[in-house]
């Protein structure tokens, strides 16, 4: 999430009287420098305790917390919702994750469109909030089952989040700058730890919600499954906080009125100039030194020259959107692999959607690490760690993720089931008789396949058989102490079997059940039951699921189950009630559950794997997780510094909007590749890795023969620059003379 810090970075540049030191620009006086957008009105300011920060600073930060708490905590859960409430398919979950992703990142256009050309910050904030609570409240109603069916819940979700993205999308270039405008001119300090306050703010928000909204989604149990209304509602019920407590600010609040827009300017002047170039290019007009300069028959020269400075910067963004590309996969593809993985690490047990929280506690971790510690002794080693490297190096650790990404992925592929492709079964035999069965399995023709000795409550694990067609009849002969049964079955192949033997008075038995599960039961555990009593057993998993298991060897279907210990299962038959002792369901796993009476030990359980449990840790994805919110601080903060510390103070609002622009088109990237690829999973993040890997050298290619802006390249030496910087100017050429 440091995208946000920079974001907030920018805002902070938004103040041209308070530019860094280090920028170029400070040469520039501001009473003489570019045209300053006008003050907020004076109005006398209510205090924090006597200090100088103004109180209503207080209700934009609680804002900002309840808001980011609202975005995040939503979208922790979203892919997870696609998937097992509307039942969409992995790379359609993901399409639409970075389409929603990719809208966010566009709306800001139109905040600051109608921010600075209509309505204002204040306004556009409060209108825009009501229609993100709007957003949220269909979002949730979409997640409730008893509403409609499958198409009524994809229309609303699909409605929520449009108005979501619209809502937060629109809010996102307001909110810092607005925290701003709240301080007076002079109060530069004061404004610089507004900002950092701030910051802790979006990412408290984005941590907490992270960490909590999973535990709403799983923990809670409502329609008979995972509560998404509630991992929504409550989002929804923060962002309404958000725009209560924002509004109750509204007396106390400097506002400053709609001035123009900036990025309208910049976007006009630029298409004019390719039309009028276009439509003079045959004719007898002399040629320009530069493709904008066709636009000096309508705007000004100085405005010309500022948009030059900013497209040379504007240039350098053009690979950016791979870097975001594998950057928001955080919340999709990682989190997609982390349904396949075992969420316990021995404190604490994480849910899938859960472990995106490393981002956000990482980049708090990082960010000083980075500035107090890495930084200065790379440059007390002598090395010139400039913004372009420190750039190139963030895409190439974040490449490094994607490669750990794949490693851990083809680790998981190991140890995952095999399912049975073309012309191939896998037989598994359970044998519930009190003594052992000797089993010989012969094809259609007779010819032995294998023979099998299993002992009392023993079974034979699945074993691979492979057919001559698709589907093929085979001959099971048991032997059970003096007798001898066979019988006849038909296996269809790409197919999982457990064949079950049991005796009674008449001798033994056996019937073959198809398994509906043929591999991995993503982030939970599924369960079947066979009654082996002679009475029907009432079994209450939880408040929601309850079988009924007929008598004599009935069998039911699998029910998915929260991973967890289940040592108390109550059961009722023939109005006694009784509990069974399943211990516990594990990540990934699938069980048969046989409930049998002993006349010893009265009823208990005995309990096969089907699927084997998730065998590799959540844990794994930490090294990921670790070098790609490495990449992000060295990327993202890195480069809003760089490019805006390169551009026109004016531009510096365009400069946010092509940013953010940057980020939506990396989602994008990802849709594109979800939709059109073919690849196994481990491929696609090498895939990836590989992209970004390549962009970072053409990256640094680029870098490398950018040339720094300079005053000069903003103004024009005979009367554009005032005159204090044309001696700022001779003397700095005099001390490079001498030097």
């Amino acid at each position: 999430m440091s995208e946000e810090r920079a974001i907030e970075e920018l805002a902070m540049n938004n103040f041209p009287k308070n530019e860094s030191k280090e920028t170029l620009f400070a040469l520039v006086s501001p009473e003489e420098a570019l045209p300053q957008p006008s003050n907020p009105p004076k109005k006398t300011t209510r205090k924090i305790c006597g200090s100088n920060y103004p109180l209503s600073i207080v209700f934009i930060v609680v804002n900002e917390f309840c808001e980011r708490f609202s975005y995040y905590g939503m979208k922790a859960v979203l892919t997870l919702y696609f998937l097992y409430f509307l039942h969409w398919s992995e790379d359609t979950s993901t399409s639409v994750y970075h389409a929603f992703s990719s809208l966010c990142y566009f709306t800001p256009l139109i905040g600051a469109i109608m921010a600075d050309s209509w309505l204002g910050r204040f306004r556009t904030i409060i209108y825009l909030s009501l229609v993100y609570v709007l957003g949220h409240l269909v979002k949730s109603l979409g997640a409730v089952p008893v509403l409609g069916g499958h198409e009524m819940h994809t229309v609303l979700s699909m409605m929520g989040l449009f108005f979501i993205a619209l809502g937060t999308g629109g809010i996102k270039p307001c909110v810092a700058a607005f925290g701003g405008d709240q301080f007076e001119e002079e109060l530069v300090k004061e404004r610089s730890r507004f900002f950092s306050v701030f910051y802790l703010a979006i990412n408290a928000g984005g941590l907490i919600s992270t960490f909590v909204t999973p535990m709403l989604r799983g923990g809670v149990r409502c329609f008979g499954g995972d509560c998404y209304a509630l991992a929504f509602g409550i989002p929804g019920l923060l962002m309404v906080i958000a725009l209560v407590v924002f509004a109750l600010g509204s007396k106390m609040y400097r506002k400053s009125p709609p001035e123009g827009n900036i990025v309208v300017k910049v976007s006009k002047c630029i298409w004019f100039a390719i039309l009028n170039r276009l439509k003079n290019r045959s004719s007898e007009i002399p040629k320009r030194e530069h493709w904008l300069d066709w636009a000096e028959e309508k705007y000004p020269k100085q405005l010309i020259l500022e948009v030059k400075a900013l497209t040379r910067v504007l240039f350098l963004y053009i690979p950016l959107p791979m870097f975001w590309a594998l950057m928001d996969q955080q919340g999709s593809r990682w989190t997609l692999q982390a349904t396949k993985m075992n969420g316990n690490v021995g404190f604490f047990v994480f849910q899938p959607d859960q472990i995106q929280v490393l981002n956000p506690l990482l980049v708090l971790f990082f960010i000083p690490l980075f500035d107090l510690g890495i930084y200065p002794l790379v440059k007390m080693c002598g090395i010139n760690l400039t913004s372009i490297r420190k750039m190139a190096i963030g895409m190439i650790l974040a490449s490094l993720a994607f490669a750990a990404a794949a490693t851990v992925e083809i680790k998981i592929n190991e140890t995952s089931p095999h399912k049975p492709g073309s012309k191939e079964i896998y037989l598994k035999i359970l044998n519930l008789a009190d003594d052992e069965v000797k089993l010989a399995l012969m094809d259609y023709q007779n010819n032995p396949v294998f023979s099998e000795a299993i002992k009392p409550f023993q079974h034979m694990d699945h074993s691979k058989m492979l057919l001559t067609t698709e589907s093929q009849s085979f001959y099971f002969q048991l032997h059970f102490h003096n007798t001898s049964v066979t019988s006849e079955h038909i296996l269809e192949e790409k197919n999982r079997y457990s064949l079950v033997t049991h005796a009674d008075q008449r001798g033994i038995s056996s019937f073959l059940m198809k398994e509906t599960i043929t591999s991995k039961v993503s982030r939970m555990a599924a369960v079947r039951f066979i009654n082996t009593l002679g009475k029907d057993v009432n079994i209450t998993l939880n408040r929601d699921a309850f079988l009924i298991v007929g008598e004599n060897y009935g069998i039911s279907d699998y029910t998915a189950m929260e991973r967890g210990k289940y040592h108390h299962v109550p059961c009722r038959t023939q109005g006694k009630d009784f509990t069974l002792d399943l211990g516990l369901l594990d990540f990934g796993a699938a069980y048969t559950v046989v409930i049998i009476n002993s006349s010893d030990q009265g009823l208990r359980v005995w309990k096969t794997e089907d699927i084997p449990a998730n065998q590799i840790s959540i844990a794994w994805q930490l090294p990921q997780y670790a070098l790609v919110t490495a990449g992000e601080i060295m990327f993202s903060i890195t480069g809003l510094e760089f490019s805006y510390s390169q551009a026109p103070p004016s531009m510096k609002s365009v400069l946010q909007a092509a940013w953010l622009l940057t980020v939506a088109m990396g989602n994008i990237i990802v849709l594109i590749v979800a939709q059109t690829s073919a690849l196994v999973q481990w491929a696609e993040f090498v895939l990836f890795s590989g992209l970004l890997l390549i962009v970072s050298f053409i990256f640094s290619i680029m870098g490398y023969y950018y040339i720094p802006v300079k005053p000069e390249d903003i103004y024009s030496l005979e009367d554009k620059v005032p005159s204090h910087i044309k001696g700022n100017m001779k003397d700095l050429e005099i001390k490079k003379t001498k030097l």
